[in-house]
C-alpha cells in the first residue's frame, strides 16, 4: 500500500473514516533524520487515535524554517521513511511554512505536537478544537534533536 498521499486523497480518506467513527491523529515536521524522539513522538501520538496521518515540511520549506544547509535528506527519502513505520498511516507534503491549509483540510481529530510546543500557541489547535477535537503536547527525548545530530556530525547546521 502507498501510503504517501495527496492532500485530496486524504481528505476523502478521512471522510470515510470518520463514517467508521474512527478517530484521525495529526501531526508535523521535518523530519530530516529520523531518531529516537521522531519514533516515540510518532508511537505515542498513533496511541492516541485509529490513523496518525505525518504532514512533512517539502524541501524548501525546510530550508525556509532551517537554513539553506538543511534539508539533510530529501522530501522523498524522508517520506519513504516515514511511510515504513508500522504505526503511521499516511504522509503528505506541505509547502506552507505552517500546516493551517493541511490541518484544515483533513479536519483531524486529534493534533499533536512535541512539547517544544508546550507554551505556544499550536498552529490549528482552535480549528481541532473547534470541531471537537484535541491537541495533545508530547514531551521531548532530553538532549536528542536533529541539529544535535548535526553537529555531533560536524556539519554546520542553521537553526
Amino acid at each position: 500500500m502507498n501510503k504517501i498521499k495527496s492532500w485530496e486523497a486524504l481528505a476523502q480518506i478521512c471522510g470515510k473514516a470518520r463514517q467508521q467513527s474512527k478517530k484521525i491523529v495529526f501531526t508535523n515536521g521535518c523530519f530530516d533524520i529520523l531518531h529516537e524522539g521522531h519514533m516515540l513522538l510518532l508511537q505515542k501520538a498513533k496511541q492516541l487515535g485509529d490513523i496518525l496521518i505525518v504532514g512533512l515540511n517539502t524541501d524548501s520549506s525546510v530550508k525556509r524554517l532551517k537554513g539553506s544547509s538543511r534539508p539533510i535528506n530529501t522530501e522523498q527519502e524522508r517520506a519513504q521513511n516515514l511511510a515504513t513505520l508500522d504505526f503511521v498511516g499516511y504522509v503528505t507534503l506541505f509547502e506552507q511554512d505552517t500546516p493551517l491549509e493541511l490541518i484544515t483540510a483533513i479536519k483531524p481529530d486529534v493534533l499533536v505536537k512535541g512539547g517544544d510546543y508546550a507554551n505556544k500557541n499550536c498552529v490549528g489547535s482552535q480549528f481541532v478544537e473547534s470541531l471537537g477535537g484535541k491537541t495533545v503536547i508530547i514531551p521531548l527525548v532530553e538532549g536528542v534533536s536533529t541539529t544535535k545530530i548535526i553537529e555531533k556530525l560536524g556539519l554546520k547546521s542553521k537553526v
